[in-house]
């Protein structure tokens, strides 16, 4: 049996590998409660006397266990050591490190958490016995690192007798995996499923489950050769056979896997270094389709394939090599499906859902976050890349989706999901906390689509930002830039650009340009800027071209600065736009931490601000809480707490609220104040029960920019925080700035900012 790898990535020293599980805490994993657990009460309600109400409500209905428990969200991953990632019976306490591994890659690529159990018998019986009264602690059951065949009895004497999903991945995810590819390949090679002839080396636990899905698929029975370290499995065969290996013996006059692979379309290898020889790929049909997955080792090398073969398609187990069959792309995401239906078992047809939405995600546009994981390599749809890549964000929402509506269909789940397309933005949050706090601006979007301007549309990530605006119904996306120049970099990264909702404007060949100049004149002209200046920015700066577009109603909004600093082009737009009537251009970023959301405000306009100018970054900031959906409580910050320190800047904060009371805002705000005190309410309700917040502030206001700037990024780098922004607010147009060198992900949610703002 070929055991794949759940982790992508260079080999390791032993000495980095040691340090690395030693260091800190020893191992992997720790517990970490979810409730506080700070005073008298909170131990009261976690433990005696209250913990008495849910232990009776689960009495008398056992379900309620997944509302008053960790249940729903809990795997167990289960081994006895016998087989561990192709080093063999090393005994179940050596293959804690591994399980434990195995849980924290759950609940990182998919937000399950897990405990590793190790079992110390290798007494099927025995293990059965064991796992099956463990059933009411789980959600699900992951069996890894079981030898055959003890692991084909032990998974399915513990599927019959338990209800709750039971999992052997060393099995079924690499089939899932390896099915994924192989529907592409034979997608790209132009086969047909019902007749290619597909030869399978290895009758482990993973050979025999990968030709199981496949037949499930649709390969027929007759057209795939099982073969074992005795050669092929035919019928009447009686060397060396089990029952699992009898179910898929074939009449056929091959005897040796060099008879079985000559004519053969698909290669599956799930067995050991140099058992395909060169011959036996020069005897393959046109266009072999080669999955060498041995680890750490494959049956061939590409490099020996592409030595003899030009019209391969190959993948491995290894990360090293394009195509990693890597189980990582399965199993936290099945089990994140079957899970959230309370499914009681995950079926064939859970997985090969998981194997075609996994399929169809490889034939996606690649995005930044990808390319950056791999050093900038992007993939591309083809005989390079029929498998989705490990840290692709996509496959949190698409995998567990696609189970949980085969789980539903099938009638195994206990809890169906009534809206998929909310799971699977709901998914998107899990991962990725800016997901949840965006979606509603694109569903807003999505009714009312917006032409937005990409001023630099000849850098790649620009473009691809514009193919996902429109690929995601947001409106229209305007590429400014030179069409050769453009289109050119777009073939070379392999990005369509022909696509509905794409326009591309060379802003030196528009016939709005004399419009548009004589418009910026009149602003400018008592600037010190004659006209043939203004001609030349128009000519010439894309950020002046795409603002004066938006001025003169020729599109609703504009993103830029992937090329010049924030800065400078804040200044460039502000040349042509104005702050709406009676309102002050500042910049707000959302801080997203720990399951709260705050506003941080002056992050990107004014320095040093007086008190007037606070009071107007406070008016400006509780307004555009509100259009985000929030009911403002602004905090004033400083360095002080109501008079104490005194000093020279808390006296601005204080005159800010002063001024504030004059105007008899509509909202909820308090000052000066510190950090602390603004966040903690329980500390403020104590020390300073006169302040007017109701609850924890969610708009914090900083006394200058520098302040602003220092915490927001401390948060990011110190606390793990997500930071949207700095975005542009009090504008009389729609325009949001980007950092230098955003990737493309940043640069559409800025531009569904601005598209928002805009239908505001």
């Amino acid at each position: 049996m070929a055991r794949k790898p759940d982790s992508d990535g260079p080999s390791v020293s032993a000495e980095e590998a040691l340090e690395f599980h030693a260091m800190g805490r020893p191992g992997k994993l720790e517990v970490v409660p979810t409730k506080p657990m700070a005073t008298q009460r909170d131990l009261s309600l976690a433990y005696s006397p209250g913990v008495a109400v849910p232990v009776k409500a689960i009495a008398e209905d056992p379900s309620r266990a997944f509302d008053y428990t960790s249940r729903g969200n809990m795997v167990a991953v289960i081994s006895n050591g016998t087989a561990i990632l192709g080093l063999g019976n090393l005994g179940a306490l050596a293959s804690k490190p591994v399980m434990e591994g195995k849980a924290v890659l759950f609940k990182r690529f998919a937000d399950v958490d897990s405990i590793d159990l190790e079992v110390a018998t290798e007494d099927a019986d025995e293990f059965i016995n064991c796992v099956k009264f463990l059933g009411p602690s789980f959600g699900g059951i992951n069996l890894e690192d079981i030898k055959a065949p003890e692991c084909f009895i032990i998974e399915q004497r513990l599927r019959e007798l338990m209800d709750i999903p039971v999992f052997h991945d060393d099995q079924h995810g690499t089939a899932i995996i390896s099915a994924a590819g192989l529907i592409n390949a034979l997608e790209i090679s132009g086969r047909d499923m019902k007749t290619t002839k597909l030869v399978c080396n290895g009758a482990g636990s993973a050979g025999i489950a990968c030709i199981e899905l496949i037949k499930a698929m649709g390969f027929a029975p007759e057209n795939i050769t099982l073969c074992d370290t005795k050669g092929v499995v035919w019928q009447g065969r009686t060397e060396g056979m089990n029952q699992w290996k009898s179910a898929h013996a074939v009449k056929t006059e091959a005897r040796s896997l060099a008879d079985a692979m000559e004519g053969a379309d698909v290669f599956f290898g799930l067995s050991a270094k140099g058992a395909l020889t060169r011959a036996m790929v020069e005897s393959m049909a046109k266009n072999p389709i080669i999955f060498a997955m041995a680890n750490p080792d494959p049956e061939i090398t590409p490099e020996e394939v592409a030595e003899i073969r030009t019209d391969a398609i190959m993948a491995t187990g290894r990360s090293d090599y394009p195509n990693q069959v890597n189980n990582v792309l399965g199993f936290p995401y099945i089990f994140r499906g079957a899970l959230d239906v309370r499914a009681t078992t995950i079926n064939d047809a859970m997985k090969i859902a998981a194997a075609h939405a996994l399929a169809d995600l490889a034939r996606k546009d690649v995005p930044d976050d990808v390319a950056a994981a791999y050093q900038g390599n992007r993939p591309k749809f083809g005989a390079n890349y029929i498998i989705p890549v490990p840290f692709d964000p996509r496959l949190i929402s698409a995998i567990p989706v696609a189970v949980a509506k085969a789980a539903m269909e099938t009638g195994v789940a206990r809890r169906p999901i009534l809206n998929l397309d909310k799971y699977a933005q709901e998914l998107s949050a899990r991962r990725d906390p800016i997901a949840s706090t965006l979606q509603r601006i694109y569903d807003r979007v999505r009714r009312q689509p917006k032409r937005i301007v990409f001023a630099e549309g000849e850098e790649e990530q620009v473009m691809r930002a514009a193919v996902a605006y429109a690929n995601q119904s947001l409106g229209t996306a305007i590429l400014l830039g030179r069409d050769d120049v453009m289109r050119e970099n777009a073939q070379h990264a392999g990005i369509d650009l022909d696509k509905p909702g794409i326009e591309i404007i060379n802003a030196r060949l528009s016939r709005r340009n004399a419009i548009y100049a004589d418009f910026l004149y009149e602003r400018l002209q008592r600037k010190g800027y004659l006209l043939r200046d203004c001609q030349r920015l128009i000519n010439q700066d894309r950020n002046h071209f795409a603002a004066c577009m938006v001025a003169l109603g020729d599109a609703d909004g504009v993103v830029t600065g992937v090329t010049r600093n924030y800065s400078t082009a804040l200044e460039d737009i502000r040349r042509v736009i104005d702050a709406k009537p009676g309102h002050r251009v500042i910049g707000a970023s959302i801080v997203l931490s720990r399951g709260r959301t705050v506003i941080v405000a002056d992050t990107a306009v004014h320095d040093m601000p007086n008190a007037e100018q606070i009071a107007d970054i406070a008016e400006e900031s509780a307004n555009f809480a509100r259009r985000m959906g929030y009911e403002p409580r602004v905090a004033m910050l400083a360095y002080s707490t109501f008079g104490h320190p005194q000093g020279e800047r808390s006296e601005r904060i204080q005159e800010a609220v002063k001024i504030l009371d004059k105007r008899r805002v509509d909202f909820e705000y308090d000052g000066e104040m510190a950090a602390d005190v603004a966040l903690n309410h329980r500390l403020m309700q104590q020390q300073y029960p006169f302040c007017r917040l109701t609850g924890p502030a969610n708009v914090l206001i900083m006394p200058a920019f520098h302040s602003a700037s220092i915490s927001t990024k401390m948060l990011q780098e110190l606390g793990g925080s997500t930071v949207i922004g700095p975005l542009l607010v009090g504008l009389n147009k729609p325009v949001q700035i980007v950092p230098l060198n955003a990737k493309d992900s940043d640069i559409v949610n800025m531009a569904a900012i601005a598209a928002y703002t805009a239908g505001q």
